[in-house]
């Protein structure tokens, strides 16, 4: 599908205009975003709480879920785990692109760029699925990189699960530009603005035991976040 469509529950209610309807922009969104946020409830010892985690994930728009699928690692030792299998979670993707100096501490802001994804995770056990979700995940840090390491042991498969999370249910928001200030602020003559905000990344920094310098994909992947 080529346009977002919410359900209730992930309807934008507010500030409706930076509501985006395209879902090449979502796609667009998580090919760039490094870090995802799960959001589960979790319940230990007959107590209930909610945990907000950062994961490491990637995207498959053909992946075999409805609309794509949105991939997230885990270890199989994590207490999440069983909860986020047990109820919908809701994930979330976040770029902050600027910081927005308006004249009143009210109308201060940011620009960011910002998707909603809920729905119910399976656990991904097809092997072949599996290695490809994981070869996903690691290109999406280092694209290209997986095909350079050696396959996963089975102590490692062991101790790692791989989620994954349909693409239907989602929605995004992105907010661009300057200020937004009432009439009389402006005539205040108070300096309004924003502040671009880019994520900057150095030259790669071998290990001590490394055999050779970084390899050109890895040096890449530097000067493209950079």
């Amino acid at each position: 599908m080529s346009i977002l469509s919410p359900t209730q529950r992930t309807t934008v209610t507010r500030e409706t205009k930076r509501a985006v309807a395209g879902r090449s922009r979502m796609l667009a969104l998580l090919g760039d975003a490094l870090v995802a946020h799960l959001g589960v409830v979790v319940v230990r010892d007959g107590v209930t709480h909610p945990v907000v985690l950062p994961i490491a994930f990637a995207v498959d728009p053909d992946g075999p879920d409805a609309d794509g699928t949105l991939y997230l690692h885990g270890s199989t030792g994590s207490g999440w785990l069983r909860s986020a299998l047990d109820t919908d979670v809701c994930v979330t993707v976040t770029e902050l692109d600027g910081l927005v100096a308006a004249r009143s501490g009210f109308s201060h802001s940011m620009n960011y760029r910002s998707a909603v994804v809920i729905g119910r995770a399976r656990v991904v056990d097809d092997p072949a699925e599996r290695a490809h979700a994981l070869d996903l995940i690691v290109d999406h840090m280092i694209p290209g990189r997986a095909a350079t390491l050696r396959p996963p042991t089975r102590k490692e498969l062991a101790a790692t699960a791989v989620l994954a999370l349909p693409l239907r249910e989602a929605s995004m928001k992105e907010r661009a530009g300057g200020p937004e200030d009432e009439p009389e602020d402006v005539a205040s003559g108070v300096w309004a603005g924003h502040i671009p905000l880019q994520r900057v990344a150095l030259p790669p920094v071998s290990a001590p035991d490394s055999h050779d310098e970084a390899p050109v994909d890895v040096v890449a992947r530097a000067e493209a976040l950079g």
